[in-house]
């Protein structure tokens, strides 16, 4: 059975090299894992990361007219992600937000909320200002 795309097989390292390493697979195949694929962080030396006979779970990424096979250590180590559900929300009805306020009183109550809102601001921002460098010389 020929080696598919994005199967995940097992495979033993057969050569190292410093852009990546050849592992040997089923039936005498041979695939590459280049350096980025072998750990999700940076590999500078790939030697701290595989040894010669170690054997490894690879994903195969592709599989070229001319026989070469591209693998990955990294994405076979990957867990599935799973599908997350967006949360349940509970959607008013504009209709049944409105309460017995008239506009006007509910106008009257936003310009309130708003400059008690704007006030807490300016007072935030006031005890936060360091002051512009000139003021503050010795």
């Amino acid at each position: 059975m020929p080696v598919q795309v994005g199967a995940i097989v097992e495979g033993t390292v057969s050569g190292i090299t410093n852009f990546g390493a050849f592992i040997d697979l089923e039936k005498g195949k041979t695939g590459l894992v280049h350096i980025s694929e072998v750990a999700d962080e940076y590999v500078k030396n790939i030697h701290d990361y595989l040894k010669n006979r170690q054997k490894v779970k690879v994903k195969v990424l592709s599989v070229e007219s001319n026989g070469k096979i591209s693998l990955s250590i990294r994405q076979a180590a990957l867990p599935k992600k799973k599908s997350t559900k967006p949360a349940e929300v509970e959607w008013i009805d504009p209709a049944e937000k409105q309460s017995d306020m008239s506009f006007e009183d509910q106008i009257n109550q936003f310009l309130k909320d708003s400059e008690e809102k704007m006030a807490e601001i300016k007072l935030r921002n006031k005890d936060n200002r360091r002051g512009n460098g000139y003021g503050n010389r010795r």
